[in-house]
């Protein structure tokens, strides 16, 4: 049976897998240029230099999910790392900064070794471990603690100048912008100066 949507200002005719194919295609395509559109946008709003820019980080690819039953901090043999994919998005996320001469004031990162091993391929200085970064998936009793502590580090630097990483995983960063960031992606963060944190960017596409 025919079937047809209206999509972007014009009708679709079709079966009915070929309208739903045709549909799902422009929706994507949206939805890729709109994140080109904000990547682009991120990466303009840093190169500016603005006070007060936290750029919150889920680490680069690491294969998997959460972490094996054996895992130690401390001990990357018990935890889930980056693959070479991982390894060398990383590399060009810190080359993306360095080319664009975006100023870094700080590295704040994760205790995990996913994390610190993100941060340091970046190359764009020195690596500080900070336990509030660490993941909270397989115990969300700490979720509210160490959130609390992040957007406390983000309202006392919104004077700061350089921008500020903080280099940790999907639920940390999905606690405070309710955005599930793929792995390399970023959400810039910014102090209204009110107590309140607003979402001024992101950049991603690794």
């Amino acid at each position: 049976m025919a079937a047809r949507i209206y999509l972007n200002g014009q009708w679709f005719f079709g079966s009915l897998a070929l309208v739903l194919s045709i549909g799902f295609m422009t929706a994507t395509a949206s939805s890729d240029a709109a994140t080109n559109a904000q990547t682009r946008a991120g990466w303009q709003l840093l190169q500016r230099g603005e006070t007060g820019l936290v750029v919150a980080m889920r680490h680069a690819i690491a294969p998997g999910t959460g972490d094996p039953a054996n895992f130690k901090l401390g001990d990357c043999s018990t935890q889930r790392n980056l693959s070479a994919q991982g390894q060398t998005q990383a590399k060009q996320i810190g080359a993306e900064f360095r080319n664009r001469n975006i100023k870094v004031s700080r590295i704040l990162s994760s205790q995990w070794c996913r994390c610190l091993e993100t941060a340091k391929l970046l190359n764009l200085g020195k690596v500080e471990p900070l336990p509030a970064l660490n993941s909270f998936f397989s115990n969300s009793s700490k979720k509210s603690g160490q959130t609390a502590t992040i957007r406390k580090l983000i309202l006392n630097n919104r004077n700061t100048k350089g921008a500020i990483i903080l280099v940790t995983h999907q639920v940390n960063i999905t606690a405070i912008t309710d955005i599930i960031p793929q792995s390399g992606e970023a959400v810039i963060l910014k102090s209204d100066g009110q107590g309140k944190i607003k979402i001024v960017g992101r950049i991603g596409g690794f």
